[in-house]
Parts: structure tokens; sequence; C-alpha cells
């Protein structure tokens, strides 16, 4: 499977493998590609773990969804070395693409600021 970038990923969800992550945000310079093929590759990563760890419930959803929060938070000053930031729209997108996740793999009724909930941006 391809991301679209011509990399390989070990994700076999094929909702997932189709899935264009942040979008709206590769779309728009203010963003750049280097900081989000970096975020995309946190996503890419949660995807990998919940395919390997199959969490059983919410509780140990949101334990691996903490974890790949903290690592979004760490790519922030690489968003403003770029002079560039995660604000209202970035904020939305990736918490968006977190509920897609959650949604791909069998957890719909996650809340959205409960899989983000360790976010500092």
């Amino acid at each position: 499977m391809s991301d679209g970038r011509g990399e390989a990923v070990a994700v076999t969800n094929v909702q997932v493998g189709e899935h264009a992550f942040l979008r709206r945000l590769y779309g728009d310079a203010y963003y750049p590609d280097h900081v989000l093929d970096r975020g995309r590759a946190v996503l890419l990563g949660l995807c990998e773990r919940i395919e390997a760890e199959r969490p059983a419930d919410l509780a140990a959803l949101y334990a691996l969804t903490h974890a790949a929060t903290e690592e979004f938070n760490a790519l922030q000053d690489a968003f403003e070395e770029a002079d560039s930031e995660i604000e209202t729209v970035a904020r939305e997108e990736i918490a968006g693409d977190f509920w897609f996740v959650a949604s791909a793999y069998g957890f719909a009724a996650a809340d959205v600021e409960e899989l983000i909930a360790p976010r500092d941006w």
C-alpha cells in the first residue's frame, strides 16, 4: 500500500489507506509540507499501533491517541520555526483526523475531545 507520496506504510485498514491525512492543510502554503509530513507520520503511526495492539475498549484507545497527541504537541516548535503554528484550522483538521482514525477502527463513539485530551495547541 502507498501513502500517496510513494512511501510504503504498514497499515492494512482500507479506509485508512485511502484517507488523505491533513488534506486541508497540505493545500495551504501557511503550513509547510515538511512539518505536515511529520504530523501525517504521527497519524499513520497511531494507526499502526492500533492495528498492532488492537485496543479492546475506549480507555485503551485513548491511551494510544493521547501518546500520539503528545507527539503533535512536540511538533509545535517545528511549526513555529517554519513561521507557522497549530491554529484554529489546523486544530480542527488534526482533531478530525483523530476522530476519523477512531471511527475507521470501530470506535465511532469516541469523544473527539478525549481523543486529544493532552493537547496543548
